[in-house]
């Protein structure tokens, strides 16, 4: 097929070659024809337009990865210079000059300590590179090796869909099918009194998870090859908060007994959380930092594992030693992703980014009052601009609503006819606007998230 037969196809007959050969990720593909969802043709600022012409407000920031919008002029100027030079050449015995200059450049941004990087291409593999990294450096490192063969993780984490990173998740419904497949973990119980189990109060349950983890540590310190979690919010989770501290006595237990911290920044680095990157909020330095969406400003699959001096001389010597961290991507390092990933960081600096988080953060956060009096929120949950509304059928005892009635997406479809993208995670409807985006449009978003969630649940109402 010739690219002019290809331009001229019907929006009717792309939809049915999707339904026919698409397969989407996270989606009951039984009922997704039925729901006609848009077909994206292009982004205007903080909009995305479907082949029908129809405008939709980017909720979601194109799952928690666009940072600035969409067809931003610096970043297409950053990308096009590039284009015309060379689009990928691999890291394997070459370097290339994007792929060192935003190497350096987030080194300069990341916690003191971090400075060496090794880039891949997604939020998983940079995970899964930390991983491996954490479980080799034990068997190397120079003052002698130790064969620790367990990693300790949070309870309801996520952390990516590569076999490691599943491993060290605990979100059953996405992982029980894959239990054989994996390596057993050490699970401390993530720190949220949302709902408690008989015989905690909220303060006794949360004092529990801060003893917890420090039981764990200490009882197999000898075993542990590092603790991962994901920084001040667990996002895949339904965008639980953890109180302040919980992080800060992480790293603490880790230096006092010497294991690497894994910091998963995937979701909530580049600016999410109010800061560039969550750690910064408990002035954590961890071991590792694992960073993918906003590290391009969501244009493209790219991500990066820094480390430190420490971990990194672990891999040195003669190669016939074979400390060689022996793991890599065709497209690590991508040349058109690591010249968006300059380009963003740039704008993170000229537009003042960070403090128009603080702006929308707090606007967010004032026009979800409404909501705490509502009879189907169970919780509004945030921290920046992330935020989870856990949507229940009887606030006071915090009855969830029935799965099949799939509350969540009944918002998400709702907020489309309205012309806004939002996602749920089961009945916790998510709102996710790109750091940059600004205030009018953030209200909007609020807008159109509060009149649906009163209809769906009204409606749900009427139907028991």
């Amino acid at each position: 097929m010739t690219a002019p037969e290809f331009n001229a196809v019907s929006p009717q007959l792309l939809r049915q070659w999707d339904n026919d050969h698409a397969w989407h990720p996270f989606t009951p593909m039984s009922l997704w024809a039925d729901e006609c969802a848009p077909i994206i043709l292009r982004g205007e600022g903080f909009e995305l337009i479907d082949v029908d012409g129809q405008h939709y407000l980017d909720g979601i920031s194109s799952l928690w990865c666009n940072v600035h919008g969409h067809a931003v002029p610096a970043i297409d100027r950053a990308i096009s210079a590039q284009l015309q030079k060379v689009a990928h050449s691999t890291l394997l015995g070459l370097a290339s000059e994007p792929s060192i200059r935003l190497a350096r450049a987030l080194v300069e941004r990341a916690p003191a300590g971090l400075t060496k990087v090794f880039f891949s291409d997604s939020g998983a593999t940079s995970v899964e590179v930390a991983l491996k990294m954490a479980y080799q450096y034990h068997r190397q490192k120079p003052e002698g090796p130790e064969d620790r063969d367990t990693f300790l993780c949070v309870g309801q984490a996520y952390h990516g869909d590569t076999l490691g990173t599943v491993s060290v998740g605990g979100i059953d419904l996405f992982h029980r099918c894959y239990r054989q497949l994996l390596f057993a973990t050490l699970s401390t119980p993530s720190p949220v009194a949302t709902r408690v189990p008989t015989g905690h109060t909220k303060e006794t349950w949360l004092a529990f998870c801060f003893e917890e983890v420090g039981r764990l540590i200490r009882e197999n310190q000898s075993r542990i090859a590092g603790v991962v979690l994901e920084p001040i919010v667990q996002g895949a989770a339904g965008i639980l908060v953890h109180p302040p501290g919980f992080l800060r006595q992480v790293r603490e237990l880790c230096t006092e007994f010497d294991i690497p911290l894994i910091a998963d920044e995937v979701a909530v680095g580049f600016g999410r959380t109010g800061t560039l990157f969550a750690c910064e909020h408990e002035s954590v330095n961890p071991d590792f930092l694992c960073l993918a969406k906003g590290i391009s400003g969501g244009y493209l699959p790219i991500a990066a594992t820094l480390t430190t001096e420490r971990i990194y001389a672990a891999f040195l010597g003669h190669p016939s030693q074979g400390r060689t961290f022996f793991h890599g991507h065709t497209y690590t390092g991508n040349a058109l992703g690591c010249a968006a990933g300059l380009a963003s960081l740039q704008l993170f600096e000229e537009n003042r980014v960070l403090e128009n988080v603080q702006v929308t953060s707090m606007r967010i956060a004032r026009r979800l009052t409404v909501l705490q009096d509502h009879p189907h929120v169970g919780e509004v949950r945030q921290k920046g601009i992330m935020i989870g509304i856990e949507l229940v059928r009887d606030r006071d005892g915090l009855i969830p609503y029935e799965a099949k009635l799939r509350l969540g997406h009944q918002v998400t479809l709702a907020a489309r006819r309205r012309g806004v993208i939002l996602r749920p995670l089961g009945d916790v409807v998510v709102l996710m606007p790109a750091p940059a985006m600004p205030v009018e449009l953030v209200d909007r978003l609020c807008d159109v998230a509060l009149e649906c969630i009163d209809e769906v649940t009204a409606n749900a109402g009427r139907d028991q």
